[in-house]
């Protein structure tokens, strides 16, 4: 069995797992507090605008070309006894560092007119009345949030480079701080504010602090700690940005997406930009825990394998991806769709979260909940081209991807609301995944071969009698509605429980096996472990 991606693959999944399980917390939390009504708005779209740029520049472009250059760069140091990577390093962190702190003042100056251009409904409602104040607030709390956006930066560029020095869990392990921060604040500082959100807003950007400060110890220790320096035209950087820029329309596009959403869902009634939040941060769960996780230990791997010329095993790696990612996206996908409306209650029913609030939510959720696998196959078959420093292929899918979805906005809003709005982006990244896949097939890079694809079925057919024993299970809405929170736990940890048990077994019983999950073992091989 390939150990060093499966072990890399348990640290980073287990550390999103603790961090994604701290988020639902935040987010439970959150909802206790405010709802979904207008300062939960303000509050998601402030926290939304920044998270969308650390995700397309940070985490998404950023990081998909940083990392097969720093891997090349790494690998010429092992083998010829350079000290370049450490120069990369400084002039990278230097360049990063000045535009990033002038995108961030720009950012906390201009933030009304932020709102104006990606909230439009919150301004047209000030225009309405003046009194609203969703506006106003959401602009407030901008200003607060934004700076997240410079120490996230600094964040995501110390993960990517301890991720290619092989060290998977400290980068993993990082957001779990921003969580703690912002429920400490929400706890414990909300007392100091006339309104919660604005306790909320100061987690966030104590969160980004506390999450840059975390990693400068274990990049010293790495022997990758170094002073930063301007480089706009080194030729490390040059070969980044160049890289970059057509990225910005490859991985990211998902989240591009979801900020159309909001732009759209600002125009609707009060609550749209809440109820596809709370949608949202379900289907991150088993996203991040699998899908970005996965995607995170096999970026650098693929690098490495693409500078090596190892054709084979590079393929052998993504067939690694997506076998993984069906064994637990499928389950993930029906258990969700079953349980979804439980585990709202579970999770959120409680202070200003009402009954109602639980049915719009769920419907969000299962069209969101509909493309998880789809989600899942972009995070594997995008680092397909990253690593191969291709970023054209993955610009041109984008672009075709952005176009689809807000044509299926236009299609889809005007009758099904925020729900069409979740229903647009599903239809979008399932076309992206198959794009992905279609240039990477053209290319002669990969395909999935009949293995494989009986693999999927086998899964799919697993994930299916795991639905019929959860559906059976568990009783109808209005019975759950009149449980105490203490048996609705209970009834639901064990129709998850069986669920979970019910799978595996039908795993078995199809044949699949560890064996199916090897991969080459020249593939494990990491100078740094």
């Amino acid at each position: 069995m390939s150990k060093k991606l499966i072990k890399s693959g348990l640290i980073v999944s287990a550390m999103t797992l603790i961090s994604r399980v701290l988020g639902l917390v935040r987010d439970v939390v959150i909802a206790s507090i405010m709802g979904a009504g207008a300062s939960a708005d303000a509050f998601f779209f402030a926290n939304k605008i920044p998270n969308f740029l650390r995700r397309l520049f940070a985490e998404g472009a950023f990081a998909q070309s940083f990392v097969p250059v720093l891997s090349e760069y790494h690998q010429n140091d092992v083998d010829n006894k350079t000290h370049e990577t450490r120069q990369l390093i400084a002039k990278v962190s230097g360049t990063l560092g000045v535009i990033v702190t002038i995108v961030t003042l720009v950012g906390m100056i201009a933030s009304p007119l932020i709102v104006m251009l990606f909230g439009p409904g919150f301004y047209v409602e000030h225009l309405q009345d003046p009194t609203s104040g969703k506006f106003d607030l959401a602009s407030d709390l901008l200003k607060i949030t934004f700076p997240y956006l410079w120490f996230v930066s600094f964040t995501a560029l110390s993960g990517a480079i301890l991720n290619a020095y092989g060290k998977f869990a400290v980068s993993s392990f990082t957001p779990v701080l921003l969580n703690v921060s912002i429920i400490s604040m929400a706890i414990l500082g909300r007392d100091y504010f006339e309104n919660p959100e604005y306790a909320l807003a100061w987690g966030v950007f104590l969160g980004g602090f506390v999450q840059f400060i975390f990693q400068i110890p274990f990049l010293h220790k790495a022997g990758a700690l170094a002073m930063p320096k301007w480089g706009w035209s080194d030729k490390g950087v040059t070969k980044i940005r160049k890289l970059m820029a057509p990225a910005l329309f490859g991985v990211s596009v998902t989240q591009i997406n979801l900020l159309l959403d909001t732009q759209i869902a600002s125009l609707l009634d009060t609550g749209a930009v809440s109820f596809l939040y709370y949608a949202d941060r379900l289907l991150e769960f088993p996203l991040g825990l699998f899908g970005i996780g996965i995607a995170t230990v096999i970026l650098p791997s693929l690098a490495r394998l693409h500078t090596k010329k190892s054709a084979q095993e590079f393929s052998a790696t993504l067939d690694w991806g997506i076998k993984i990612i069906n064994l637990f996206g499928w389950p993930a996908l029906v258990g969700l769709m079953v349980l979804a409306q439980p585990i709202i209650m579970v999770l959120f029913m409680r202070g200003e979260f009402t009954q109602l609030e639980v049915w719009q939510v769920s419907f969000a959720l299962y069209a969101y909940l509909s493309g998880l696998v789809s989600f899942m196959f972009i995070k594997i078959l995008a680092p397909g081209f990253y690593a191969r420093q291709d970023t054209k292929t993955p610009v041109k899918i984008g672009i075709k991807a952005m176009i689809a979805n807000m044509a299926f906005n236009i299609m889809l809003a005007p009758f099904f609301g925020y729900v069409g709005l979740a229903m647009a982006t599903t239809f979008s990244a399932t076309l992206n995944a198959l794009w992905l896949y279609r240039g990477l097939k053209a290319e002669g890079v990969y395909h999935l071969s009949t293995s494989v694809k009986w693999f999927i079925c086998k899964i799919i057919l697993a994930s299916a009698v795991m639905a019929f024993v959860v559906y059976s299970l568990s009783p109808e809405f209005n019975v759950w509605l009149f449980k105490d929170w203490s048996e609705k736990v209970l009834l639901l940890v064990k129709c998850i429980g069986l669920g979970v048990v019910s799978y595996f077994i039908m795993v078995l019983i199809l044949g699949i096996r560890l064996s199916d999950f090897k991969v080459s073992s020249s593939v494990e091989k990491n100078p740094q472990q």
